[in-house]
């Protein structure tokens, strides 16, 4: 764990940043995000994908912890925000407008990429297989360009 420390370090910190993004994004346009009952849902989805990596990552750097714990973590991690993200996406397909189904559809999937190798991860890791720290690097990273995403719609997209 000791050759991944600084992957999480520097993780923990765009993660925490990304989310104060996130914060401001809402805070400025929350009338707008309101006034659309799917945007609140996307908004808190993003929001999670973001403290889910700053909970794995700060849980990554608790020193001499053992395999079985870090696999145990990061699949409850993982788990816990794929049942969050799934349950928001899904409300938000159904009370979506037709003409805009498609976008929640394409965003459910775009989420359900970045929480998937979560679990993954988690699994190699229980089975003692080190390639699966490869599959949580693959989820975090994949996660700040969603959230980054998401953070960009909240900030400008909503205003076009």
């Amino acid at each position: 764990m000791a050759r991944w420390e600084t992957f999480f370090t520097a993780q923990l910190a765009a993660a925490a940043t990304l989310a104060g993004l996130l914060f401001v994004g809402v805070s400025l346009n929350l009338a707008k995000i309101l006034a659309n009952p799917s945007l609140p849902g996307r908004a808190l989805s993003g929001f999670y994908l973001l403290l889910a990596n700053v909970i794995v990552a700060s849980l990554m750097l608790v020193p001499e912890q053992p395999a079985t714990a870090i696999g145990l973590e990061i699949l409850c991690a993982g788990l816990a925000l794929w049942g969050m993200i799934s349950r928001l996406d899904i409300i938000a397909i159904r009370r979506s407008m037709a003409e805009y189904r498609r976008y929640f559809v394409r965003h459910f999937f775009m989420f359900q990429l970045a929480v998937i190798p979560y679990l993954v991860g988690g699994v190699l890791v229980l089975a003692g297989l080190h390639g699966g720290l490869y599959w949580v690097a693959a989820a975090m990273v994949i996660s700040l360009f969603v959230a980054s995403t998401e953070a960009w719609v909240l900030l400008v997209e909503i205003n076009r």
